[in-house]
């Protein structure tokens, strides 16, 4: 299977996002939902998505290691492979880790500051330039406006197109802002142009697009995942 093939088969291109990398840019996304709910899984999807297209992603991992990080990667591979695996698998597989970058932090020790001084460190060595941001694990429930603002110019000053945060959500906080963010995002709505909400229903699990600036779909969407895999189900 060949990276032509692969960037079909990604479900995630249901939402037309690579709009928004390949022609919009800088701006920022939420994913969020309750604990255990697949969160990673969904910016796996959206970081593949963007390397797919041929732009480097650092994917940020806090309070996870690299082993576990990379797993996800290989796993949903796997699955938006599955069936389709020839000789060449590997090797595409291979050419598209290029276009990746693990970077883990304890939760104590995550601020922007550091990541930024990590990052700095990169790009001075000419090792690696990312356009892409994934943040998995940020604490919202600590993280203040200004705080996330900040992400904006770092944005700007480090000539990112995206950067994609995840959100643990709490089902007694009931909290919501007007676009439909619950807590603990519901004061940082107007910070984000694309938010997402995985919830469960029923035998089901839906991806909800709360906003979405540069969506193929409109907000009040539902998509339906696969509970065994977390791939947006196919029409």
């Amino acid at each position: 299977m060949g990276k032509k093939n692969l960037i079909m088969n990604n479900p995630l291109r249901v939402l037309g996002l690579e709009k928004k990398v390949q022609e919009k840019g800088a701006g920022m996304g939420l994913v969020m939902a309750r604990a255990g709910l697949g969160k990673t899984a969904i910016l796996v999807q959206i970081a593949l998505d963007s390397m797919l297209w041929g732009d480097k992603v650092l994917h940020v991992s806090i309070g996870e290691s690299v082993d576990k990080t990379k797993a996800w990667y290989d796993d949903i591979l796997a699955l938006m492979a599955a069936g389709e695996k020839n000789d060449n698998f590997q090797e595409t597989v291979t050419e598209l880790m290029h276009n990746r970058m693990i970077m883990t932090f304890k939760e104590s020790a995550f601020s922007q500051s550091k990541l930024e001084e990590r990052l700095d460190d990169l790009v001075q060595q000419n090792i690696y330039k990312p356009v892409c941001l994934i943040i998995d694990g940020y604490d919202f429930q600590t993280g203040t406006h200004d705080a996330l603002q900040e992400f904006k110019e770092f944005m700007v000053k480090h000539g990112l197109k995206m950067i994609w945060f995840s959100a643990t959500t709490h089902h007694d906080d009931e909290r919501k802002s007007a676009a439909g963010l619950p807590a603990p995002c519901h004061e940082v709505d107007d910070l984000f142009d694309v938010a997402l909400l995985i919830s469960p229903k029923e035998q089901a699990i839906e991806l909800k697009i709360l906003k979405c600036s540069c969506c193929a779909m409109d907000p009040g969407t539902s998509l339906i995942l696969d509970a065994s895999t977390m791939l947006i189900q196919k029409a």
